[in-house]
């Protein structure tokens, strides 16, 4: 099961209201935001089709040094549209750097060609980010329509569970599921991953809050101590390791009994919640057992939670995953001061347009112009040695987008 892209929506969903309410208190009106949150969209839309087009494997399954050099340009086209250039420079620079950026893009679409003769397509695009895209802008306008109360947010969930049950029956539901005026754009298929982004909008509803009023009111006393603490950590990560491994393994109703264990510890450490902290990672994780045990009851339906197609049962406990990962690493980060653990991953985490493309449009092509990768498959020829290659490029990844990062260069759209 994996937990890569649903963590990633869910971090998605609560940063929303953390950066539209800073909008907002700037004094920005609804309308602006909106256009600001469509232009959003656009841009990952963009993103996708232009990063599927210069991947080196789909320029050619057998990358040459003309490959790699092409997806290696395609990164640095990248850089110079979603660079978040530094306001200190004149507008005039600012803006031949994005031009520089966009006519590189256009030339680029404009004459590059596939192993099956055919050129630029809008079909042609990484779906992942299509999908991001999507909820990126549904997230965000319901977010602004509901921000202030959550009842019609959840109600949004009832109805997209309607739709879902629905959708296989012949009637109105089945057309207006599957009807689209852009079909390499727009799904209302691709929504269904609301129900990762709307929870990650309540907990960046309880971080918004509790960063508010940190502000505002002075330190209160905290009742938990360090075990406590660190039981609850202990808990939460517990949970998340036992469900990857027992629904992958199909153990149903041994992993059920040993994560209704786990959540019950977890809900009993976080009893005396007293500072406003406290409150916060206890509200993480009676949301998180909440999602888990909807997703647990939806796991017999569809034969089963998977990824591909994704069922209820995967979008549901995977949510309650992401809150449990979420409590611990506030109760990590915040209370008992172990950052510097985490800060490999936080470092990435503000920069994730880059650690996305990083391996195939950067360390691979270095590594194919200058052969290196030839001598790596050579002495990493055995399935042991392959993984150790595998987390070698994932631990290369991470320490040049943290450079990257740290000399702030950093993408956004």
């Amino acid at each position: 099961m994996d937990l890569v892209f649903p963590l990633f929506l869910f971090s998605m969903g609560a940063a929303i209201p953390l950066a539209l309410s800073r909008r907002l208190s700037a004094g920005d009106s609804i309308l602006k935001i909106t256009l600001g949150t469509l232009e959003r969209g656009f841009l990952l839309f963009f993103f996708a089709v232009f990063l599927r087009h210069v991947r080196p494997h789909v320029l050619n399954p057998h990358p040459t040094a003309i490959t790699w050099g092409t997806a290696l340009l395609g990164f640095i086209v990248m850089f110079l549209i979603f660079l978040r250039l530094p306001q200190t420079w004149s507008r005039w620079v600012r803006l031949a750097c994005r031009g520089l950026g966009w006519a590189g893009a256009v030339s680029l679409l404009a004459v590059l060609r596939y192993p099956d003769g055919s050129g630029f397509s809008l079909g042609r695009s990484d779906i992942i980010i299509v999908v991001l895209a999507n909820v990126a802008v549904s997230g965000s306008l319901l977010w602004l329509a509901t921000r202030e109360t959550l009842l019609p947010r959840l109600g949004v969930l009832g109805i997209l569970i309607g739709l879902r049950l629905a959708a296989p029956e012949q009637g109105w539901v089945s057309w207006v599921w599957r009807a689209t005026p852009a079909p390499w754009m727009y799904k209302l298929y691709y929504h269904q991953y609301l129900f990762v982004v709307i929870p990650g909008t309540i907990a960046g509803d309880y971080l918004r809050a509790h960063m508010s009023q940190a502000k505002t009111v002075p330190h209160t006393h905290e009742a938990w101590g360090a075990p406590q603490l660190w039981g609850i950590v202990g808990a939460m990560v517990a949970a998340v390791v036992t469900a990857l491994v027992g629904l992958q393994a199909r153990w149903l109703w041994q992993t059920t009994v040993a994560l209704s264990a786990l959540c019950l510890v977890a809900t009993l450490l976080s009893k005396k919640a007293s500072s406003p902290r406290e409150q916060m990672v206890r509200s993480f994780i009676l949301w998180g057992i909440y999602w888990l045990i909807v997703g647990l009851v939806f796991e017999p339906y569809e034969g089963g939670i998977k990824k591909d197609h994704p069922t209820l049962s995967y979008y549901l406990v995977t949510t309650g995953l992401a809150l449990f990962l979420l409590a611990a690493f506030t109760i990590l980060i915040e209370m008992l001061n172990r950052r510097s653990w985490l800060q490999l991953l936080i470092d990435n985490g503000q920069n994730p347009m880059i650690a996305y493309v990083g391996v195939a449009n950067a360390i691979w092509p270095v590594f194919g112009l200058t052969g290196v990768d030839r001598l790596l498959v050579r002495i990493t020829a055995t399935p042991w040695l392959g993984v150790l290659r595998g987390l070698a490029y994932t631990l290369l990844l991470a320490l040049m987008v943290r450079c990257f990062t740290r000399r702030r260069l950093v993408w956004r759209t």
